[in-house]
């Protein structure tokens, strides 16, 4: 998938990020609190949005609820509002997610994956270059407690 680890919906806990999958804020929900997060007033946001929706496909998506893509949610929520208006302009989930993904950026900047934060983490815990973090990390499925327990046993051994 093109946004691997691209979040949760912000009304099912998803971080900032998600914003990128939110409606208008027209009602009291948990938007308003990632939008305080990513430090965006409600105004702000609609702009940012739209401005992005004009230069992009995501502009684009009449039929759905708010007129364009850039107010729907990730494919994984059924949407048959959202997957006409897909069908209809040739785009696909890679292109969507894409796009939505750059407009998450454009709404709270580029975020550090996990794996990178858990790469730099690792390194400063236990003192090991990132690429033998990484390395490790990786061995470990991404896992960072089990890399965690790994790099503990060679710091034991040494």
């Amino acid at each position: 998938m093109v946004w691997d680890d691209a979040p949760s919906h912000v009304c099912r806990g998803g971080d900032k990020r998600a914003l990128a999958f939110c409606c208008p804020p027209v009602k009291p929900c948990p938007i308003i609190y990632a939008l305080e997060d990513a430090k965006l007033t409600p105004q702000d946001y609609i702009e940012i949005k739209e401005k992005f929706g004009e230069k992009t496909k995501l502009g684009r998506g009449e039929g759905t609820c708010f007129g364009s893509l850039v107010w729907c949610c990730k494919p994984s929520k059924p949407c048959p509002l959202r997957d006409m208006a897909l069908r209809r302009i040739g785009m696909d989930a890679d292109e969507y997610m894409q796009l939505k993904k750059e407009l998450s950026e454009e709404l709270v900047g580029k975020q550090e994956s996990a794996a990178d934060e858990g790469v730099k983490t690792l390194s400063e815990t236990f003192k090991v270059p990132q690429k033998e973090a990484s390395k490790v990390l990786s061995d470990c499925n991404n896992d960072v407690k089990m890399a965690a327990r790994v790099l503990r046993m060679k710091d034991l051994e040494s």
